[in-house]
């Protein structure tokens, strides 16, 4: 029953496990308390297993360092490891820098590469909850092999989630940076409505004018004058320049204002990642690394053979200035597609739980060649084509002969459906 406690301590289940078992091995069911007993030391040995399997891979250096994670922070009254599963209390560049910290303290524990993946994600979560809810003093008093390994647990955890949650206040930053630009466009038309109005009375009464002076072939400045003094003409050209927006009649010009509330933290938010793009994705995370490229050299231009096959026509005429390429939106651009690329998946992020790679959720490719090999896929049909085709052929064998039976003795009716779902009729009673 080991195994099976690996994979999950209900007892329920170990114990319907512990039945199936003895009915394999036609053992004469024991009394409830021998079931329990068997259950209880199965789950024991299991998580004896699970914790040598955590720290099999560490070194005292690794196992210092868990220890030090019940220490005091300096400045803050908590312990290490109570202020990094701290969450943000809001959208913006002091808690994303804060929580990049955290990222970063994480990081520093070095912890192997890979540990914790050969254990089943249900027992690591249990663990990691299980040392969650504990007091610092609590996990002090754990014996050595237990403590470092659910402080491993708790780590690998609280790691994920705080990725998570750096991508999603990265998010959130990015849809409240253009909710403002949008808010901020709107009301500029709103509060320069009448202004517009008036323009365009006036450029209306002007038309007219011209026209006539055209009809009649009379001088077209004179027409103008008319309307309004020439002087006044000028000023009025000037206003409209003012009130004038883009072509587009779009709002991410306004956004570049909230640009230096994004340069507080995308240098560091863009290397305390590691992102892996699917090939659709691959020129966002090109401009990606190009950003990172600028920002260590502290460049303000972008070079010239910079990725910018991902910028979309509603960028192009912001992004790409006379030919060169704007440096605020370019980023912003950049930065924007890399939020809606780890949306659709096809950017994912090396330690994240939610905006990980797909393939992580499949059998590896070591162990799917194993399986395969031995014929032992976890699968309900049959691997092997020409066995499944024989198996289906053999069946529709026996349903013929069944109708064929049915046909002699006159009891063929309408209409014969397989164990398969397979409707079989009869075309003119044959």
């Amino acid at each position: 029953m080991t195994d099976t406690a690996l994979q999950i301590d209900k007892g329920i289940v170990l114990a319907t496990r512990a039945v199936e078992i003895m009915r394999q091995r036609q053992v004469v069911f024991h009394r409830s308390m021998v079931i329990d007993r068997a259950c209880s030391q199965a789950l024991a040995l299991a998580n004896r297993r699970l914790y040598r399997r955590l720290i099999d891979q560490t070194t005292e250096t690794h196992r210092q360092r868990l220890n030090e994670l019940l220490d005091i922070k300096p400045g803050t009254g908590l312990t290490w490891l109570v202020w990094l599963r701290q969450s943000p209390l809001k959208p913006n560049s002091r808690y994303m820098l804060e929580h990049i910290d955290r990222l970063r303290s994480f990081q520093e524990l070095e912890l192997p590469e890979g540990i914790g993946r050969d254990i089943h994600q249900n027992r690591l979560l249990k663990i990691a909850r299980e040392g969650a809810q504990m007091t610092p003093q609590d996990l002090r008093r754990f014996e050595a092999d237990r403590r470092h390994a659910t402080l491993v647990a708790v780590v690998l955890e609280a790691s994920a989630t705080v990725t998570d949650e750096i991508i999603d206040l990265h998010d959130r930053i990015m849809t409240k940076l253009f909710a403002t630009a949008r808010n901020k466009h709107h009301q500029q038309f709103q509060s320069e409505g009448k202004a517009i109005n008036e323009k365009v009375r006036l450029y209306s009464a002007i038309g007219r004018a011209l026209l006539q002076a055209k009809e009649a072939g009379t001088d077209a400045f004179d027409a103008i004058e008319q309307v309004i003094p020439w002087d006044d003409f000028i000023k009025s050209v000037n206003d409209a320049s003012q009130l004038a927006r883009p072509g587009s009649f779009d709002h991410l010009h306004l956004v570049y204002g909230q640009l230096p509330t994004l340069r507080r933290y995308t240098p560091q938010f863009l290397n305390i990642l590691t992102f892996e793009a699917a090939r659709a994705a691959q020129p966002v995370l090109d401009a990606v690394n190009t950003l990172r490229a600028m920002n260590a050299d502290n460049s303000r231009t972008v070079p010239a053979s910079a990725p910018t096959a991902f910028v979309k026509p509603r960028w192009q005429p912001l992004v790409f200035n006379d030919g060169v390429i704007d440096r605020r939106y370019y980023e912003i651009c950049t930065l924007s597609e890399l939020k809606n690329s780890l949306r659709s998946g096809d950017i994912w992020v090396k330690g994240s739980r939610q905006f990980r790679n797909f393939d992580d959720y499949l059998i590896s490719k070591t162990a799917f060649a194993e399986l395969s090999r031995d014929k032992e896929l976890p699968v309900a049909v049959r691997i092997d084509g020409e066995h499944y085709l024989s198996e289906r052929l053999a069946e529709l064998d026996k349903q013929l002969v069944l109708v064929s039976q049915l046909a002699q003795n006159n009891e063929l009716p309408d209409a014969v459906v397989n164990e398969s779902g397979l409707k079989l009729t009869p075309h003119n009673g044959s």
